[in-house]
């Protein structure tokens, strides 16, 4: 008779820890066996990589070791294949070991875990040769799920095992602090072609195997406690039990990390904490594009329009001082967020005036909302909590909506479904989020039974929230803004834009110091590291400066709680003074740059460093004010039913999810650098200039899509770009550049940075920036002149390029200086160079004989051109070839006018040819001829002209 179920004969019993010991050297295994293999075979084939082979580099990438060579790509698999089954073994052991009831971590751990080993199938059976989208894929889903993966273990490894513990936090910091590294020498060797570079990247990428592995190998220390048993309930085998007698596991105790992610998991709680960050993003949409929209107006009136009054619509927490007012909101702050939605609706509008109309209306509900929801919940510390983490994260958001979409928020009512909107999603998921966020109700009196008069000044309180709501505007809406600031252009001696994801990732550290080291947030010390922020932002460029973009991105996100509660308590006086110091330092950071269009401009010229200044010491008012309100014991908050680390778990569920959103999108947009020029063989340059005034069409619309498609249809090669500033408030912290660098495949020179108070000129080009330097010519009266010097690697040869902006027709002595000033770099240029430039002159009359001629070394590209005024190609030293000028359509103000160019050969004369006797590589589209498309034609001459 067959033993009963749970008595059978035990066949063989084994420690869980071998589970560990076999994965781990299995999958040591996959890895170095390719590599030895890869070694011995293919030595030269695996260490060569596309600028440099041996001896310049001598060891291979982990990539190039498991790649598509056989056999050591079958050696790899093989190997991994069979690491599958400790794998899941593995991660389901450290659930059992860790589960508890009521718990939703140890849950998250291992889907996490199961996650991490199917995408690492992904990229191991699916190369970048097979399908190089879903191995990119299945690669960043892989190394995304390693943080919260590690973080995790660590968080869950037992009280009882502080061995295992202390081996866990080494090899997770050695491994994130490889990334430092291994991010450096990626960039060395991608971006600056260093030699020997990819050779050090291997050695840390190889590193990062080896911790990876051995972080997964501490387990074996953990499962010596779990024996694993096989028994025979029907008495068929004849195997002989063996036995390993383990020592008991000790139940984990609460850690601080528990104390919030301990508890249990409710999906309604989640989905209210999604709620209340998508609410949050929808105010930072709608705020961000108040400027935006304003700023149209004095673009085309070129001086103040009088809708600019219309950024005044962010004081309507003034109305809430009215006790019935302030009454009414509270208890209907779900309809206010709903009026609120016309800031969404307004991408409906087509006239650009009724436009702002509803942005502006939008704005002023969303500050009223977000005002009267502050207020109202100022006795319940962890709603109030929650209400200002989820606007902060909406901030992330913000930020993060813009990363994916090149620094334009696709909400924004300059988009719509033609130029890259979403803003039918947008607006639904707002409804949405609104009804739910909205229905947890609110005491109208804030919770506070009311018994005298609180302490403290509304006045400091107000400082503090405006300068606040300032900073993360200005500099935290996107995260290139201040990689911008300290961009010094080629080579690269700093971060470029896909290192945006630093910005975003020091500013959740910001909201995590926030919410665990309140206390410490909220005092001088983080004042005095905001001031330092400020300090080498303004005054360092590189890698130095963007220490302090860190610093100040970690304190303006912590120091939004303690500053928020404060004005919260004083009531909203605090808000509307907060929204009008705001609005006060949004005109002083506009005036530091629009000083020739304003009144009483030239009192803020070039001073952003007053502003700066004004950012920090406003901060320490708030923060020195926020004492007094803390202490504050006239008023009886009513406790909150819930305890806060309850709500904190969602956020920082949330939180999450947004910076590993961040990072893969960074991987995403990291550039490739391996750029063509359209008419390689016959060595062509096609160089043009283009105002692009702002990228906003004539009829507000963003312009970026339809700039590029120009840009690629007239196959331009080097391209500068002018009025291409748009990093401030006024202009949304945008920059078209991306976009068009990303999308076209060119190398980017944003040139002179916001700091810099231009209205910016950029450079794009197919060929390598050798070197590149940044000018800012001579203007004693009128607006600063921006130009970019820069040596391209041409078909193997150096050609100098200079793109330049230059002043007003209302400065003449500027214009004078400057042209002297540039024809002085020009004829100082040893090699050929081409002038991408917008001069204000006529032909053949004052500045223009000396930026043409013997001052210069300069020629026109066509002399006999009478009808110009602002733009111009200039060049020596090399063949001009042809010349076009394409009309604007309703993209902006100005045309497209391009030159071609040969490289290796002299300049040439100024004798007209038929385009018959031009090769076909050398021609210009002829999609342009006669009507063109989409209303860019080749017009004045109504063809190009070629030249012998």
């Amino acid at each position: 008779m067959p033993p009963k179920l749970g008595d059978g004969q035990e066949v063989v019993a084994f420690s869980g820890a071998w589970i560990s010991w076999a994965h781990t050297v299995v999958a040591y295994a996959a890895f170095i066996g390719a590599l030895i293999t890869g070694l011995y075979l293919h030595y030269h084939k695996i260490v060569e990589n596309e600028y440099y082979g041996y001896p310049e580099e001598w060891f291979p990438s982990v990539s190039a070791t498991i790649g598509d060579r056989y056999p050591e790509r079958s050696v790899f698999q093989v190997f991994i294949a069979m690491t599958s089954g400790p794998r899941f073994a593995l991660v389901f052991l450290w659930y059992v070991l860790t589960a508890r009831p009521n718990s939703v971590l140890p849950k998250f751990v291992a889907g996490v875990g199961v996650f991490r080993t199917l995408t690492c199938g992904g990229w191991t059976y699916v190369t970048s040769t097979d399908d190089h989208g879903w191995h990119d894929i299945f690669m960043i889903s892989y190394l995304v799920a390693t943080l919260p993966w590690t973080l995790g273990c660590i968080a869950l490894s037992p009280k009882g095992n502080p061995k295992a513990l202390r081996y866990r936090k080494i090899l997770a910091g050695s491994f994130f602090g490889t990334l430092v590294p291994l991010i450096y020498f990626f960039i060395q060797h991608k971006v600056h072609k260093v030699a020997g570079a990819y050779t050090t990247y291997a050695f840390f990428e190889w590193a990062l195997i080896l911790l990876d592995v051995g972080f997964d190998a501490v387990t074996a220390l953990d499962f010596e406690g779990f024996e694993l048993v096989v028994r025979d309930i029907q008495g068929t085998s004849r195997g002989k039990a063996q036995r390993v007698v383990d020592t008991a596991l000790e139940k984990e105790k609460d850690k601080p990390v528990s104390l919030v992610f301990g508890s249990g998991f409710s999906w309604s709680e989640a989905i209210d904490a999604a709620a209340d960050v998508y609410n949050g993003y929808i105010f930072w949409s709608m705020l961000t594009s108040l400027g935006l929209t304003v700023w149209y107006f004095p673009l085309w009136h070129m001086g103040i329009s009088g809708w600019e009054a219309m950024v005044m619509c962010t004081v309507s927490p003034f109305l809430l001082c009215s006790a019935s007012f302030r009454s009414l909101v509270i208890k209907n702050v779900r309809y206010v967020h709903i009026l609120s939605l016309a800031g969404l609706l307004a991408y409906k509008v087509k006239t650009p005036e009724l436009r702002l109309l509803s942005v502006a209306l939008g704005v002023s509900m969303s500050c009223l909302a977000w005002s009267a929801t502050w207020y109202a919940e100022r006795s319940q510390g962890a709603r109030l909590e929650a209400r200002t983490l989820a606007w902060g994260m909406g901030l992330i958001l913000s930020s993060l909506a813009k990363f994916a979409c090149y620094t334009n928020n696709p909400i924004w009512p300059i988009m719509h479904a033609e130029n890259g909107g979403w803003n039918k999603t947008g607006l639904a998921l707002a409804v949405v989020a609104i009804f739910i966020s909205t229905r947890r109700s609110t005491d109208n009196r804030g919770g506070y039974e009311v018994a005298g008069v609180p302490r403290g000044s509304a006045a400091l309180a107000g400082l503090g929230l405006g300068a606040l709501f300032f900073g993360m505007h200005s500099l935290l809406s996107d995260s290139s803004t201040m990689i911008l600031w300290v961009w010094e252009g080629y080579p690269v001696r700093g971060p470029i834009a896909a290192n945006g994801v630093f910005t975003m990732l020091a500013m959740g550290g910001g909201i995590v110091h926030g919410i665990y080291l309140q206390e410490k947030a909220a005092n001088w010390v983080s004042v005095g590291l905001l001031g330092l922020g400020a300090y080498l932002l303004t005054t360092y460029s590189h890698w130095t400066g963007y220490l302090g973009a860190i610093l100040m991105a970690v304190e303006l996100m912590s120091l939004a709680f303690p500053l928020i509660a404060s004005g919260a308590r004083l009531g909203p006086l605090a808000f509307g003074l907060g929204f009008l110091v705001y609005n006060v330092m949004v005109l002083a950071h506009v005036w530091v740059v629009a000083y020739a269009f304003v009144p009483g401009g030239p009192l803020m010229r070039e001073h952003t460093d007053w502003i700066m200044t004004a950012t920090v010491l406003f901060i320490g008012l708030g923060i020195y004010n926020v004492a007094s309100t803390k202490n504050n014991g006239t008023l009886r908050p009513r406790p909150s039913k819930v305890g806060p680390s309850r709500f904190k778990s969602y956020y920082l569920y949330a939180l999450m999810v947004l910076e590993l959103l961040a990072i893969s999108i960074s991987y995403l947009r990291f550039p490739t650098n391996d750029y063509t020029p359209y008419h390689k063989d016959e060595k062509v340059i096609t160089a043009g200039i283009w105002t692009i005034h702002f990228s906003l069409d004539n009829d507000m619309w963003s312009a970026e899509r339809r700039i590029r498609d120009l840009i690629k249809e007239m196959e331009v090669d080097v391209i500068g770009l002018l009025e291409t500033d748009l990093q401030r408030i006024i202009m949304g912290n945008r920059d078209t550049t991306q976009f068009l660098a990303e999308d076209l495949g060119m190398y980017v020179d944003y040139g002179p940075g916001p700091n810099k108070h231009t209205w910016g000129a950029a450079l794009l080009s197919k060929f390598p920036i050798l070197n590149s330097t940044h000018h800012l010519l001579p203007s004693p009266v009128g607006e600063l002149a921006p130009a970019i010097h820069a040596t391209l690697d041409a078909y193997g040869e150096d050609v100098d390029v200079v793109v330049f902006h230059s002043g007003q027709e209302e400065d003449p002595e500027d214009r004078r200086q400057q042209s002297e000033y540039l024809a002085k770099l020009m004829k100082e240029s040893p090699r050929p160079l081409i002038l991408m430039s917008y001069l204000v002159i006529k032909p053949q009359e004052g500045n223009y004989n000396t930026y043409v001629g013997e001052k210069s070394g300069m020629k026109d590209i066509d002399p006999s051109d009478w009808d110009r005024w602002c733009e111009y190609l200039l060049y020596k030293g090399i063949k001009r070839s042809g010349y076009a000028r394409v009309s604007r359509s309703t993209i902006t103000d100005t045309e497209l006018q391009v030159g071609k160019f040969i490289v290796g050969q002299a300049e040439g004369s100024d004798e007209r040819i038929n385009e018959e006797q031009v090769p076909e590589g050398q021609r210009f589209p002829a999609t342009f001829r006669g009507e063109g498309v989409r209303g860019h034609q080749y017009h004045v001459f109504d063809e190009p002209r070629y030249y012998a």
